[in-house]
């Protein structure tokens, strides 16, 4: 008997958000060390936003992004970063998670200053590497809209995947005449000079007759959890629209945070201030998650099988 009513308290402890020294509701989420949701969500911990809002926000740090997915596959967090394709691919397997926007950065495309390159149709007979592997949105996007103009990227140009690091070193070596990365990669590359954006990932959307402001990446937790702690991840949603705002407007959250981007230089440090606030998701409406639906399509989700519009959070009035 005395196994039985531990079990089901612990299956209760896993249904609801338990209760922290605080005596406010727990919530917790798994972030990398040193990735840009950190920012926030560390501003919110130092700002006390969770505790205004009514919970308590408890960090688990990790180091690669297989180790943030396995702390909320396995339940040991309630949360974690992802982008939308992960989300999707979980939902097709059978386990939903609820997305909460983070990001609409979904990567550039970057040259040096003096290249000629300056829209797809210039990426023929080009070396490109690509960050992210065959599957990345940012490749897949730049595919499709180079297919709609008649061209075929992987016939007509020299293509290389490999980790970000190593195409920004590629790249300043000149061993690829343009890198498809991601986006604080990119920035850091600016900010250090003589190099810029050859055109908009933005610009790629739009061609696709998409928003150019879709949050490609989010917060996600599992269905089953988030169903029963809906107030929870109201409460938390509020908290980082505070901390957007707060990062958007003020400079001494950016200098506190300064140490966790790495101390980079005041070039790269606006950089990727910039990056990071522009990256700031717009509010969810009907048209922009059935552009996030189509987005998923394009990109080689199963386009009769998508996750439906009530897996997108939407703010709260």
């Amino acid at each position: 008997m005395a196994a039985v009513l531990c079990f089901f308290l612990s299956l209760a402890g896993s249904v609801h958000a338990r209760e922290g020294a605080s005596g406010l509701p727990v919530l917790s989420v798994s972030v990398l060390q040193f990735g840009t949701a950190h920012w926030e969500l560390d501003h919110i911990l130092h700002e006390g936003l969770d505790r205004d809002n009514g919970y308590q926000l408890e960090l688990k740090l990790v180091a690669n992004l297989p180790a943030s997915r396995l702390a909320v596959t396995s339940g040991s967090v309630h949360g974690a970063v992802a982008d939308l394709l992960w989300a999707q691919s979980r939902f097709q397997a059978g386990t939903p998670y609820l997305y909460v926007p983070f990001s609409s950065q979904i990567g550039d495309i970057v040259v040096a200053d003096n290249s000629t390159i300056r829209s797809v149709a210039d990426l023929s007979g080009k070396r490109i590497g690509v960050a992210g592997g065959p599957d990345s949105k940012g490749w897949i996007l730049l595919k499709n809209v180079a297919q709609r103009q008649g061209i075929n990227l992987m016939e007509s140009a020299e293509v290389q995947f490999a980790a970000p690091p190593l195409l920004s070193q590629a790249l300043k070596r000149g061993q690829v005449d343009v890198i498809v990365t991601y986006w604080h990669f990119a920035a850091r590359l600016r900010g250090e000079g003589g190099w810029r954006s050859a055109f908009g990932m933005a610009d790629l959307l739009t061609e696709l007759d998409l928003d150019s402001n879709l949050p490609v990446l989010g917060y996600v937790f599992p269905v089953s959890w988030a169903a029963n702690n809906r107030p929870v991840i109201d409460r938390f949603a509020a908290s980082l629209n505070q901390a957007k705002a707060e990062l958007a407007e003020g400079d001494s959250p950016w200098q506190r945070l300064r140490p966790l981007m790495g101390d980079p230089d005041d070039a790269v440090f606006s950089a990727l201030r910039e990056g990071f606030v522009s990256g700031t998701p717009s509010p969810q409406t009907d048209q922009r998650i059935a552009d996030l639906q189509r987005l998923m399509a394009l990109t080689g989700a199963d386009a009769d099988n998508l996750m439906p519009a009530d897996l997108f959070y939407r703010r709260q009035p």
